[in-house]
């Protein structure tokens, strides 16, 4: 089993620290240059920086050892953590940036700002969230190319809910740093405070759509996430190929953490062995599911039940229990003497024995 808290967290340490450090920059720019979008920007790089603590303890929490209480393990905390951290970004980033941009449009007046301070702040937070992302890019490009998937699809779809959260979070802020430049350009250009409005409220909504699309899979992979279908086929593939098994005929695999996967399958195996062998030889085939797929935390097959066809087949070859036949129709039912054969259907009674109507004779 591989476990996902080396790569992420790496990754995770490196957005907390852009990111205090761009939430430190961008408050101070917000209230020197009293810029709605400035200060929108500030609420989402400190949402971020708190997020970030969220999935720090979610790495650390979900890759736990299984014990008596958590057999499988505690990978599906990540899922827990993760989903408060979406909250967060939706409650702290997107609903703040949304009120102070509503805010300036109804209640704000042009104001002498210092666009200076703002577009020098903007561009190194655009250095410093461009480099957490491209941490972030790197450890998604290699575990897509591992799986033989694109970037973008991987992201969305990998059971790793931190390097996903983090990739999101700082591309978001990318776009919101643009969406900020230009809101406080438009704002110098013309002089008003509308663009600068707008601007704050447009960043608050791209927020809040990231954070619904990560508090979504989270949710997702919470209760319950088999994987995309070539997941599945590959399983079912591998285990197919194992020289003891004639055919997977049910496989349902379920993430139960980063990388983690929990199966339950039913194969046919080659021959008929007797029931302490296939016994062996499943208990086998799971240590060794196990150890070909570094993602399988636990693995169980069962054999499968006989088909209808196999059940007609031994219905078909029962032995009958009809009566005989033999004998005129009519005829009383007497035992015919093996002594005289069978051909002529002979009582026994002229050697003694039982008589069609009445016990033995003596001779």
């Amino acid at each position: 089993m591989v476990k996902a808290g080396g790569d992420s967290t790496v990754t995770v340490v490196v957005a907390f620290a852009a990111n205090l450090a761009v939430a430190l920059a961008k408050t101070v720019a917000s209230v020197l240059s009293g810029s709605a979008s400035m200060t929108a920007e500030a609420a989402h790089s400190w949402a971020d920086t708190g997020n970030e603590i969220f999935l720090l303890i979610a790495n650390r929490r979900s890759t736990r050892d299984a014990d008596e209480r958590r057999p499988l393990g505690y990978g599906r905390e990540a899922y827990v953590w993760s989903l408060l951290a979406a909250v967060g970004l939706f409650v702290v980033g997107a609903a703040v940036s949304i009120w102070r941009g509503v805010s300036e449009l109804l209640h704000g007046a042009d104001s002498a700002e210092d666009y200076r301070i703002a577009y020098i702040v903007l561009a190194v937070s655009f250095v410093l969230e461009g480099t957490s992302l491209l941490q972030s890019l790197r450890q998604l490009r290699r575990d897509a190319e591992h799986l033989k998937s694109d970037v973008l699809r991987y992201a969305f779809e990998t059971s790793d809910p931190t390097v996903r959260a983090v990739f999101a979070e700082d591309s978001a802020a990318l776009i919101g740093i643009l969406i900020a430049f230009a809101g406080i350009l438009l704002h110098q250009l013309t002089g008003d405070v509308v663009w600068d409005a707008l601007g704050s409220i447009l960043v608050g909504l791209v927020l809040g759509g990231v954070a619904l699309v990560l508090i979504n899979r989270n949710r997702i992979f919470l209760t319950g996430e088999a994987g995309p279908e070539r997941l599945q086929q590959a399983l079912r593939e591998r285990l197919a190929s194992f020289p003891e098994v004639a055919s997977v005929r049910f496989l349902r695999p379920e993430f139960i953490g980063p990388k983690q996967i929990f199966v339950i399958a039913s194969v046919d195996l080659i021959g008929d062995a007797v029931e302490s062998s296939v016994a062996r030889t499943l208990r086998m085939l799971e240590h060794r599911f196990e150890d070909d797929v570094p993602e399988i935390r636990e693995a169980v097959l069962t054999v499968s039940e006989p088909d209808d066809a196999g059940i007609a087949v031994l219905v078909t070859t029962d032995p009958k229990t009809s009566e005989s036949d033999s004998g005129p129709a009519g005829a009383p039912d007497v035992q015919s003497d093996p002594a005289k054969g069978a051909e002529d259907r002979s009582d026994w009674s002229d050697e003694g024995g039982a008589t069609p109507t009445g016990p033995a004779e003596d001779a």
